[in-house]
């Protein structure tokens, strides 16, 4: 390998969703703001006030790795 290998470097990301029997909802960077969508689509009752998200029969958390590449970094 030597010091002209290159190597990709890549970060990942966690990513959730809320899926229905009918409807797959967006995937969003943070869990708040996938249970606000899922609740804006009807998966689930999202209070407001403390925060708590009670998803529907039917309705089921996906989470998925996502791996971006970070820039090289010229030494």
């Amino acid at each position: 390998m030597g010091t002209a290998s290159r190597r990709q470097h890549y970060r990942s990301m966690l990513m959730y969703r809320f899926v229905t029997p009918h409807r797959c909802g967006k995937w969003y960077p943070d869990l708040e703001t996938a249970k606000a969508q899922a609740s804006a689509i009807g998966a689930g009752f999202l209070d407001t006030r403390t925060g708590e998200f009670a998803q529907y029969p039917g309705t089921r958390l996906e989470t998925e790795v996502v791996m971006t590449p970070q820039p090289q970094i010229a030494a």
